[in-house]
Parts: structure tokens; sequence; C-alpha cells
């Protein structure tokens, strides 16, 4: 009689520890970030640029939601000689970061204290489990300007002459010089904006939680979805600026630079969406597999 009312409490301890374990974790997580995310939602991510900042941190929280249980289930294994220097590190850049106001510490840091946290609560299984979610922390975080300025420059280069080609072709008087598209009697600029990092980076962001939440079982299927993703995003930014060329030109710079300009944008991302769910439907046609294999069913 006693062991059989002893073994009931024992497991009840033990799940008692670890959600007090998982509280006092997400408490620290709040105390250290919540400044950060305020911050960011007051400057960066105001902007075009960075605009998509939010929509990342809530599908972290729904990635590590419907994970909850399978993580706090995990073999607990902790791996302190991996966790522990991840951790640290973790809280190094992000002291960093919050002394010099640097954005790029701060939320890159995000990566390294939670990757080290599951570590040091619940070992490599925990971290299998939820290695999605942690590498997804990485849209959160800021460009470097020096990339930015080494790419953009080249992209926008080629997309206004990639779109003077192919007016041209069909018979509009177009030309152009450098990043400037000169047509009829208008002359455009291909700005920062229109240089299609900004879709090529949210494109990717959206297409890989795509990829997570379909979880096709072919590597090759996966594969060819990774590697379209960034030529997609190109293309339909090279269609968007071709379509504010053709509306400046035949109805004015007041509609091509008005609210047309940021509908085109939005537009044609979910055109680019489309195209990568028609892409997956192609493939899965090709390499068989569940019609719908989703991460939230996996998590159950």
């Amino acid at each position: 009689m006693s062991g059989q009312a002893v073994s009931p409490i024992a497991p009840m301890h033990r799940v008692r520890g670890v959600s007090g374990a998982w509280l006092v974790a997400l408490g620290g997580l709040l105390l250290m970030y919540g400044p950060v995310y305020w911050h960011a939602s007051q400057t960066i991510w105001q902007t075009e640029e960075h605009g998509h900042g939010l929509l990342v941190a809530g599908v972290v929280v729904w990635i590590f939601w419907t994970l909850r249980h399978r993580i706090a289930q995990a073999e607990y294994r902790p791996v302190s000689l991996v966790g522990w220097p991840l951790f640290v590190a973790g809280l190094l850049v992000y002291a960093l970061g919050r002394a010099f106001d640097i954005s790029i510490f701060e939320f890159g840091s995000q990566l390294l204290v939670v990757s080290g946290g599951l570590l040091l609560m619940r070992g490599w299984a925990a971290l299998k489990v939820a290695w999605f979610g942690a590498v997804y922390l990485i849209f959160m975080v800021p460009l470097p300007g020096t990339f930015v300025d080494a790419v953009t420059g080249p992209l926008k280069q080629w997309i206004s002459e990639i779109v003077q080609h192919v007016l041209f072709a069909v018979g509009y008087p177009i030309a152009n010089t450098g990043v400037i598209l000169t047509v009829g009697q208008y002359q455009l600029m291909v700005a920062d904006a229109c240089s299609g990092l900004n879709s090529m980076f949210s494109l990717l962001a959206l297409g890989t939680l795509y990829m997570y939440v379909m979880r096709r079982q072919s590597v090759l299927h996966n594969a060819i979805m990774l590697f379209a993703i960034l030529p997609i995003a190109f293309a339909a930014n090279m269609v968007r600026v071709t379509i504010l060329v053709l509306l400046t030109y035949h109805f004015g710079d007041e509609v091509g630079q008005g609210f047309l300009h940021g509908a085109a944008g939005l537009a044609l991302m979910l055109v680019a969406l489309g195209i990568l769910v028609a892409l997956d439907a192609t493939l899965r046609a090709m390499f068989g597999g569940p019609r719908i294999h989703s991460a939230t069913a996996a998590a159950r």
C-alpha cells in the first residue's frame, strides 16, 4: 500500500519543479527582452525595412507554445559543457547590445540565450524539438548596414536594367542610366526600398515558416523550395517595379507614387507566396508524400 501511495506523488513533484523552472526562465526572458521589444516597436519596427519584426516575434511564441509539451517531456539530460558557454555568451552579447544600443546584438543574443537555456534545462532532446523556433529568431535581427549597402546597389542596378530591356522590347520609350529609368517624360529612380532586399528577407521568413508547417519529407523537395525563395522574391519585385513604371507612364507620377506604390508591394508579396505554394504542390506531385504533415499535428 505504501508503494502505491508514494509513486503517484513523486512524479507530481517533478512536474511541479519543472513547471516552476520554466516559469522562472520565461520571466527572465520577459525581463531581458521586454524592453528591447518595446523600444523596437517604437523605432525600427515602424520602418518598412524591419516592420516584420513583431510578426516574427508572434510566430516564435506560437512555435514554442505548440511545442511546449514535447519540450517539457523531452529526456532530461542537461548539457552544461555546451549550454553554459552558449548561455553566458548570449548574456554578454545582450549586455553589449544594451550598453551601446546595438540592435543587432540585442536581438542576435536571443538565439544563444534560448539555445543555451534549453540545453541547460533539458538537454539536446529539447533543443532538437525546438530548433526551428530558436533559429527563426534570426529573422528578428536587423540586417547589418554594411551588408545592406553592399547588396542593395547591385540589386537596384540589375532590376533597372531588366525592367528597361523588357519594356523597351515591347515598344515603350524607356532608357536607364544606372538606377534611373527614363520613360516618356518621367524619370524614376529605383530607390533602396525597391531593390528587393526587404521583400527577399520577408519572403525568406514566410517561406521557411511555410516549409516548417508543411513538413515535407523529401530532402530534395525541401532543398528546391529553399533555393527558390530568393529568385521568386527577386522576380516578384521586378514585376512590382515594372508595374509602377507603367502606372507612372500611363497615369502620371501621382498615381505611380501614391497609394498604389505601397499596394503593389503587398500584392506582389502575395503573388510570390502564391508561386511558392504552387511550387510546393508541383513538387509534392513529383516526389509524392502526404498532402499535409503539419507542425501542429506533429506537436500533439
